[in-house]
């Protein structure tokens, strides 16, 4: 069993950043992948950028260039700069494990305003 804590949302003007945090604790092994994924009201849930144990990356086409995902360990962070209005959304944490059982986190709100 996977726990995810994510942090660092809140209320930003475009154009601004902010920081998002997640750290997994309890049983699994190091060898995972995490990630970010989104939600806006309306919309399904999106895959925002994910890395792996190893550090390979993978990012959607809409946050490329102003997104960077990065982990220590156990704790992933999303540095989000250049925000614009579209990228207001709940952004949930996201577990895998290497036989593809999933968690997720609460899940942390970010608003931009124009």
């Amino acid at each position: 069993q996977v726990q995810l804590v994510e942090s660092g949302g809140g209320l930003v003007q475009a154009g601004e950043s902010l920081r998002l945090s997640c750290a997994a604790s309890g049983s699994f092994l190091s060898i995972n992948t995490m990630g970010w994924y989104r939600q806006a009201p309306g919309n399904q849930r999106e895959l925002v950028a994910t890395i792996t144990s190893r550090g390979s990356t993978n990012y959607a086409d809409f946050v490329k260039g102003r997104f960077t995902i990065s982990r220590d360990k156990n704790t992933v962070y999303l540095q989000m700069n250049s925000l614009k209005p579209e990228d207001t959304a709940v952004y949930y944490c996201n577990f895998r494990s290497p036989w593809g059982n999933v968690s997720w986190g609460q899940g942390t709100q970010v608003t931009v305003s124009s």
